[in-house]
């Protein structure tokens, strides 16, 4: 029998800060690995990062690593960060729109608010829509979008037993009219998120 998938950091769960900072290479390396079985490119410029225990305690453990707050800032840290770890009825996203070029990036975003509500998973003619993170607005009053947005995609039952199907085509994407890009789910990734599922 496997053990139950972990949705949330607790405190007892940090590294103290010198035994994070002898593991950090090694634990850094497996998380990496970890995160490129999680990984969806949507379009020319967006990506998918799916988040999970693991993903979240490598971040969190990185931010007290590199800014040396100490315990008042492990209780911030993991405020931030424990909401984006799936909750055994969802996948979780952080999504990227990476443009090199400051101008074009500017440019871009501008004409892109709104777009973290029109994020979906396809399978079967079942859509399962994004729900923002909730923590601030990732479009300003302008409509111009953030480059970076935290999703949640709820799942019900039934939805959940298709995503977890063997071979299932799974599709993700965005229907944003400037940027109405999708991608199919390759089958190693649809087995990795498959298993966020409780």
């Amino acid at each position: 029998m496997t053990a139950a998938k972990k949705t949330a950091i607790s405190r007892a769960d940090i590294l103290p800060p010198n035994e994070y900072a002898a593991k950090r290479s090694e634990l850094r390396k497996t998380v990496v690995a970890l995160k490129r079985r999680r990984r969806v490119e949507v379009g020319p410029v967006a990506t998918f990062h799916f988040e999970c225990y693991e993903t979240m305690l490598q971040q969190v453990q990185e931010m007290l690593h590199i800014e040396k707050g100490g315990e008042a800032q492990i209780e911030d840290e993991l405020r931030a960060y424990n909401p984006l770890i799936p909750q055994g009825g969802e996948l979780t996203a952080t999504v990227m729109f990476e443009i090199d070029d400051p101008v074009g990036r500017a440019r871009f975003l501008a004409r892109l608010g709104g777009v973290e509500n029109t994020a979906f998973f396809k399978l079967d003619g079942e859509v399962v829509k994004a729900v923002p993170e909730a923590d601030q607005e990732r479009t300003n009053e302008e409509g111009k979008a953030s480059s970076v947005h935290f999703l949640h995609f709820p799942f019900t039952r039934e939805q959940i037993a298709l995503f977890c199907q063997k071979d299932r085509q799974v599709i993700l994407g965005f229907s944003h009219p400037e940027y109405s890009h999708m991608a199919v789910l390759p089958e190693a990734i649809r087995a990795e998120l498959s298993g966020d599922f409780a």
